[in-house]
């Protein structure tokens, strides 16, 4: 179990080293801070304006911070993880497959699940430093005011796990070939579905309907955002993410009998 546990973070600490080495990580750190940032000095601008206007004409604020403002706001990340991620993940196995060290990594006395969870862990990794980023924002908003830190908390939280999911399917699709582009453009294409699964349920029928919603990762992510904490959005998102690295163990497997 040690050693397990040793492959998979020696695994995740160089996944971690090569995204910060490249460009790769300070480019989408940097994207997704001024694009969070944009977003952030929106709602503000907007919550401020229409306190003040409340205020003159004597009448009592009709804004709350966390319903008004950070709520819509964790609700653009999201929508940002979806353009994101793909661009993370596309390397993880393809560059490894174009370059020709995928061998080298399947012939080391490695299993593919601690390749696989040690590269998940990286991305995540990664990832978790892009949350970290638009905790400034959070911050700041502490600073001018009284938010509640619950409802923050379990928004972070739906984030973490609706990223996590995607990053599972992108190492997944990743796995699947040594191009790059392709992989990335699979995988949003893939988790553009799984967004906007439940647009037909209202006309799907009675018995595909429920199954189109409870698909769908929007559906999930929306009590997370209202600071609801529910079982069943647990288990779909780490339902999600262990069958896509699960896939993903089953794809490396495929490439070793190939070798």
């Amino acid at each position: 179990m040690a050693d397990t546990m040793h492959n998979i973070t020696a695994v995740a600490g160089k996944e971690l080293r090569s995204y910060f080495a490249s460009p790769v990580a300070w480019v989408l750190m940097g994207f997704w801070a001024v694009v969070f940032g944009y977003f952030f000095n929106v709602y503000l601008t907007y919550f401020v304006e229409t306190g003040m206007r409340a205020g003159m004409f004597g009448g009592p604020p009709t804004l709350h911070v966390n319903t008004d403002m950070i709520r819509p706001l964790l609700g653009n990340a999201s929508v940002l993880v979806l353009f994101v991620l793909p661009m993370l993940t596309m390397r993880s196995y393809a560059e490894e497959k174009r370059s020709g060290t995928i061998e080298l990594l399947l012939t080391s006395p490695l299993t593919d699940v601690e390749i696989t969870l040690g590269k998940f862990l990286g991305a995540v990794g990664v990832y978790s430093a892009l949350l970290l980023v638009t905790l400034v924002s959070i911050v700041i908003l502490f600073g001018l005011g009284s938010p509640e830190w619950k409802p923050i908390a379990a928004g972070y939280l739906g984030l973490l796990l609706l990223g996590s999911s995607f990053l599972a399917l992108g190492l997944f699709i990743s796995s699947l070939t040594a191009n790059q582009v392709i992989a990335g453009t699979v995988t949003f294409i893939v988790a553009l579905l799984f967004w906007i699964i439940n647009w037909a349920a209202d006309t799907a029928g009675p018995t595909l309907g429920p199954i189109l919603n409870y698909l769908s990762v929007t559906q999930h992510f929306d009590d997370f955002g209202k600071g609801v904490i529910d079982t069943k959005h647990l288990v779909f998102y780490l339902s999600f993410i262990v069958f896509g690295l699960f896939l993903t163990v089953k794809s490396l497997d495929t490439e070793r009998w190939r070798g």
